[in-house]
């Protein structure tokens, strides 16, 4: 029997027009509260972002956002990690160097931050996954709000050869997954999705496999090796093609939807 779900955002959970049926999850959700299952958000991305696709059920639900460095429960942080200032430092000077020049977020618990020099084309995308975002002359200036994640947008093809790059430059200091598109994250070391809802499933009493876990992309591998109720996307990488157990339709046909409706009768 399902107690819980989790469910990724981009890609999985939203259609390329970034939204979802909203009737059709009511209905489902509805039955998911009278039956006491949990509705988990798991992604990369900002928890003021997320909670405002559910203004009706936010209260309801458990967000995991910045791919696991924060876990938000009636709408308070209730779990956090972050980088030590003196390695985001690091990490920063590395990303502004000359022969890097990489646009990038720096995800803090109360905002994000982005410099007011990046391109007008970065901004925009930061601000479609950052609903509090910050622009500061320098990083130097930035508040003392912990950083939990670094967010770059690349050239699509250079992707991995980045990724691989950061890993290699500080190995065993942070870990740079890719999340489709030409995302980058640099978060902490063992700070996963994935981690993250075993603790939640812990504390709930529930086993692993009363889990149903629905992803796309590479930074969705831990949480979907979790259960045997694991779905990748349509569209998913190969990399989750082969830890998923099953597949759910695509995400702009209300795959993750199709599957609920089915695992609910």
């Amino acid at each position: 029997m399902i107690k819980a779900v989790a469910v990724d955002m981009d890609g999985t959970f939203l259609n390329s027009q970034n939204d979802y049926d909203r009737p059709r999850f009511e209905r489902i959700f509805s039955h998911m509260q009278e039956k006491g299952i949990r509705f988990i958000v798991a992604s990369g991305n900002q928890y003021y972002q997320l909670k405002s696709f559910f203004p009706e059920n936010a209260d309801q639900m458990t967000f995991i956002s910045e791919n696991g460095a924060l876990t938000f429960k009636d709408q308070e942080l209730v779990q956090e990690q972050h980088f030590a200032p003196e390695l985001v430092d690091k990490i920063i000077d590395f990303l502004t160097d000359e022969s890097n020049d990489l646009e990038f977020i720096a995800c803090g618990i109360k905002s994000s931050y982005v410099l007011k020099s990046a391109s007008e084309q970065f901004k925009q995308f930061a601000r479609i996954y950052n609903y509090e975002l910050a622009e500061l002359a320098s990083f130097a200036e930035r508040p003392t709000d912990p950083i939990v994640k670094f967010a770059l947008d690349v050239a699509v093809e250079k992707t991995n050869q980045i990724a691989d790059h950061l890993n290699e430059t500080f190995a065993g200091e942070i870990t740079a997954v890719t999340s489709g598109h030409g995302s980058i994250d640099i978060i902490i070391p063992g700070v996963t999705k994935g981690r993250a809802i075993e603790a939640l499933l812990a504390e709930w009493g529930i086993e692993p496999n009363e889990l149903a876990a629905f992803g796309d992309a590479n930074n969705d591998r831990e949480m979907l090796a979790l259960t045997e109720h694991s779905y990748a996307m349509k569209e998913s990488s190969p990399e989750v093609l082969a830890t998923a157990k099953k597949q759910a339709p695509s995400n702009n046909d209300s795959g993750v939807l199709q599957v609920l409706e089915e695992l609910l009768q």
